[in-house]
């Protein structure tokens, strides 16, 4: 007999493998580890989904740092970061509120106006950060009592194969036993990345909303410093009210 074939004919043998689990489960511990399973391949899809788009905002962000500063105005600068770029959706939102500054806005302080607008921009990015991070939560939450299901149904069978048999023999409660462990592993085993991976991306989140909500402060300096150029002095302006939000929209 050949080395293959006594491997083989020794894994036919174990009635206690992965596959002698899977064949020997009834419907509710196959469903648990199917849920098990499909918890696991979202939260590690959520992680590498997550770790990408954060690359890609810090990308944009070094990308803002070295192009957008450097241009003649805001407009100048918006145009030269990528059209998916977030910190151009930024630039393009203050933007927009020095356009929109006028009818019943124009009673809200400009400086206000701007800073209201700005912070939208910055909170929309904030909340395509945090999409898909409740999954990670969920899963870290809830896994282990999936796990823990598994478990005692696995205790359950154990002690009814027990009754059957009417003597509490090694080979009679080994596989429940086994298939109830395995599932308390694989509970723990499912909600552990999960929780370490909402950690660390929640706290990457907050580092790239630090770096976005900088460029937003210095924009909205630059605006408000616009506005105040184009502002007409106090002699030329009518009523003794100066507007200046169609030259600072030029301006910027």
């Amino acid at each position: 007999m050949t080395l293959n074939a006594s491997l083989a004919t020794a894994a036919a043998a174990n009635p206690y493998g992965i596959d002698a689990l899977w064949a020997q489960s009834d419907g509710v511990a196959k469903a648990v580890l199917l849920i098990l399973v499909v918890m696991s391949a979202a939260s590690w899809y959520v992680i590498v989904t997550k770790l990408l788009q954060q690359w890609r905002l810090n990308r944009q962000g070094r990308a803002a740092a070295r192009d957008f500063w450097s241009a003649g105005s805001v407009n100048a600068g918006a145009a030269r970061l990528p059209s998916q770029s977030l910190y151009r959706h930024v630039a393009e939102a203050g933007l927009e509120a020095t356009r929109r500054h006028v009818g019943l806005r124009a009673r809200v302080d400009f400086a206000d106006w701007v800073e209201l607008s700005l912070h939208r921009a910055t909170e929309r990015v904030q909340r395509q950060l945090a999409t898909g991070l409740s999954v990670l939560a969920t899963v870290g939450s809830t896994s282990p009592f999936v796990g823990l299901f598994g478990t005692v149904w696995g205790i359950y069978h154990a002690l009814t194969a027990i009754g059957v048999a009417g003597q509490a023999s090694i080979d009679k409660v080994a596989g429940p036993v086994g298939e109830a462990l395995i599932m308390t592993a694989l509970g723990l085993a499912v909600a552990v990345p999960a929780v370490l991976g909402y950690n660390w991306l929640l706290r990457r989140n907050g580092a790239a909303l630090d770096e976005l909500r900088d460029f937003a402060g210095e924009l909205q300096a630059v605006l408000l410093g616009a506005a105040h150029e184009a502002a007409p002095a106090p002699a030329e302006a009518h009523d003794g009210a100066a507007r200046p939000v169609g030259a600072a929209a030029a301006a910027a």
